[in-house]
């Protein structure tokens, strides 16, 4: 069964309140990321999954991407988990990624 996830629906799986300028961002997000109607269903089970490790998809306010981020209060065991779970999930569904220097954060920037 395949999902038709509409911006609204992304919007309210991942705790976003639904009003124009969210919808806006959203929309911007999902034109900019290159391929992914091809993974998009994988993102709400992905957001789930980061959670054991303290982290979420959320939508960047300083690019038209979303971002992969885990909480900073983690320890380095967790981190290494949240890392191996990114990459493992990027390699899976061959999702290009870029890290933010210095950060536990990444941009999903499209299918590669």
């Amino acid at each position: 069964m395949q999902l038709d996830l509409t911006p609204e629906a992304l919007l309210a799986q991942l705790g976003y309140s639904h009003n124009e300028h969210s919808l806006d961002q959203i929309k911007k997000i999902i034109a900019n990321t290159e391929g992914f109607g091809n993974f998009s269903q994988h993102i709400l089970s992905f957001n789930d999954a980061l959670a054991v490790e303290k982290g979420f998809i959320a939508m960047s306010n300083s690019e038209d991407y979303f971002k992969i981020k885990c909480d900073a209060d983690t320890s380095a065991d967790n981190l290494s988990a949240f890392n191996q779970r990114v990459q493992n999930w990027a390699d899976k569904y061959k999702v290009e990624l870029k890290k933010v220097d210095n950060k536990n954060t990444y941009y999903i920037i499209g299918q590669k």
